[in-house]
């Protein structure tokens, strides 16, 4: 059940950094090392010098990265909200022609324990924890908040919207480079305050975006008790820097990853197509358009994932959902049904002999186009393209207590990093 509270973040000082597009940028696990570059160019004040720190022999990331943080407040680039807040965000973005505004807002999270349990669905890695969790040590801060999603069946956003936010000006708004158009309310009234935490304690949190940051906050908690000897129930770091957002809002966009593979030496395309034929049907389509567009509206009724290699394109429709109960005998039917889960078991580890965790292997991206390009540019590689997971079954997956596989879900658009900021309080040893 959600446990939520007001917060004084930090943010960027506006008479000091006069166009804030310039400082923000999307969170550090979708940034590619080209734009990692290239936000590291941009503007020596961008959020990236703190979330996502260059590699360099001469110098500590963590610790270089902390002291940007210490300076940027001494001087006055980061500063600290006046009051304890819950910050109400609209997100207006194009998908597919179509112009969608999705409405959320940020607070922080009590984290999880016996009696306040938060439901994930994808794995995590380990390294990617560590990289993390050293940044948290030495920053002592919620950087990037994590993007949770309740089913709103009282209306608390809508109700907040109309109520408070609509006839106000947000003190925050800014245009990221995907032209997205990002605003925020501060809302500190005490009683609003009270009204959002008491409707939404009863609300089960399932997280969307930010699992290894998750993780990580939990861990840093029970490293500061073990520290300290224990922590005030009040200390944020009990508390994780949380988007909230409706499960069923219309606004809410999720997009498939996609995948390419590298393959060993002496493969043969035909000998591969004739073994997936074993369990599937394979369809060649020779338009590009058309493929995408069957591939869709396949995803609808079947399981279908898609195929590129040698300039060509193919539809693979499962013939069977019950070979998975053999397969996957030890997941529950919720995790077995997942296109994501059929690509992984049936020919990524049965025929191509790729572990689930191989991340020499097989690379990630939602954009499709990426990939076209790559495989033609190697022909030691093979794209598969898959249908989004719908948000029904990203649930489904979450109550039965398991987990999809990495690289599952890409939730668009991403919540902006750099926007508010949670800063830990020093703390002393009892």
């Amino acid at each position: 059940m959600a446990k939520i509270k007001p917060f004084k973040a930090v943010i960027y000082n506006k008479e000091k950094i006069k166009d804030l597009a310039r400082a923000v940028c999307p969170p550090y696990d979708v940034i590619s090392p080209a734009r990692q570059e290239y936000f590291h160019r941009l503007d020596p004040y961008n959020f990236i010098h703190i979330i996502l720190g260059k590699d360099t022999a001469a110098e500590d990331k963590y610790r270089r990265a902390a002291a940007y943080f210490k300076n940027w407040l001494k001087d006055g680039i980061l500063i600290e909200d006046a009051s304890p807040a819950i910050y109400f965000y609209s997100h207006q973005y194009n998908l597919k022609g179509e112009r969608k505004t999705r409405l959320g807002f940020i607070a922080l999270m009590r984290l999880e324990d016996k009696d306040n349990p938060t439901f994930a669905h994808e794995n995590t890695h380990s390294e990617a924890k560590d990289d993390r969790l050293r940044l948290i040590r030495r920053v002592k801060a919620n950087l990037s908040p994590i993007f949770v999603l309740f089913s709103d069946r009282k209306r608390i956003i809508p109700r907040l919207y109309e109520q408070h936010i609509r006839d106000k000006n947000p003190f925050i708004e800014v245009t990221d480079e995907e032209r997205n158009l990002h605003k925020l309310w501060r809302i500190d009234d005490p009683a609003i305050l009270a009204d959002i935490q008491a409707k939404i304690s009863g609300e089960n949190t399932f997280i969307a975006d930010g699992h290894h940051r998750y993780e990580v906050a939990c861990a840093y908690r029970d490293e500061m008790k073990k520290k300290l000897g224990s922590l005030p129930e009040g200390s944020d770091i009990n508390y994780m820097l949380t988007y909230f957002t409706n499960i069923e809002s219309l606004g809410l966009a999720v997009l498939p990853i996609h995948r390419l593979v590298k393959l060993k030496a002496g493969f043969n395309m035909q000998d591969f197509i004739q073994r997936l034929k074993v369990n599937f049907d394979v369809e060649e389509v020779r338009d590009k358009a058309r493929f995408f567009f069957l591939l869709e509206k396949a995803g609808r009724s079947e399981h279908v994932i898609g195929m590129y290699k040698n300039k060509k394109y193919w539809l693979i429709r499962l013939k069977n959902i019950k070979i998975l109960d053999k397969i996957i005998s030890d997941k529950p039917r919720e995790y077995r049904c997942l296109d994501v889960s059929i690509l992984n078991y049936l020919i990524l580890q049965d025929i191509l002999g790729i572990s689930l965790d191989n991340k020499e292997r097989v690379t990630f991206s939602n954009d499709p186009q990426e990939f076209i390009l790559e495989t033609d540019r190697d022909d030691n590689r093979i794209a598969f393209f898959l249908n989004p997971v719908k948000v029904s079954q990203i649930i489904a997956v979450a109550l039965t207590g398991n987990r999809m596989p990495a690289k599952s879900t890409y939730f668009y658009p991403k919540v902006l990093s750099g926007l508010v900021i949670n800063k830990h309080p020093e703390l002393q040893k009892t």
